[in-house]
């Protein structure tokens, strides 16, 4: 047997699985026509602590491709998180997530919510922490699942995944705030 050889420079992989719309379309396409399981979440993702990598891990765990939508600056701003964030820019926090093996493709999006990615992605399994309510229809609810009604509409599927207790970006910004110097 010959050894493998040439690959792919990493930074090279990891620039591949970030989107924009219609190269996203055309993947989606292909995913769907192979048969896979797509599965979407989104968030900020700012600071990348092992909260997240076991929130992004399990929700990989519920299908064949893991499509994240990161939010842009803009976009983080909008969500009143506070006057430091984010931290980090959308190109750093985008590509640090692009880099995570079992994340398939990374996209921004510029509103306050995602509703219009989802429904551009049309996943079969849409993914939100705990925090929100699967089995909650009513979008005036704070538990409430942006985008669940179009998902279950169209035959799929809405879940939650626990958090893992103890593990926040707003901890860590208070811990690295709060320690002496």
């Amino acid at each position: 047997m010959v050894p493998y050889t040439h690959k792919l420079p990493v930074l090279e992989v990891i620039q591949s699985k970030i989107y924009e719309r219609g190269q996203l379309s055309k993947i989606l396409a292909i995913w769907r026509f192979k048969g896979y399981k797509i599965v979407f979440t989104n968030g900020c993702f700012d600071i990348l602590h092992r909260g997240h990598i076991d929130y992004l891990a399990k929700t990989a765990d519920l299908g064949d491709k893991l499509v994240v939508g990161i939010n842009t600056d803009a976009s983080v701003k909008l969500l009143n998180k506070g006057d430091t964030r984010p931290i980090q820019d959308e190109k750093s926090r985008i590509t640090i997530i692009a880099s995570l093996h079992f994340v398939d493709a990374v996209i921004l999006f510029d509103e306050k919510t995602p509703l219009e990615l989802i429904a551009f992605v049309q996943p079969d399994i849409l993914v939100k922490g705990a925090d929100y309510d699967a089995d909650e229809t009513n979008p005036g609810s704070p538990k409430y699942i942006v985008g669940s009604n179009s998902v279950r509409a169209s035959g799929g599927e809405v879940k939650t995944i626990e958090f893992l207790e103890g593990f926040s970006t707003t901890a860590i910004e208070n811990k690295i705030k709060n320690s002496p110097r």
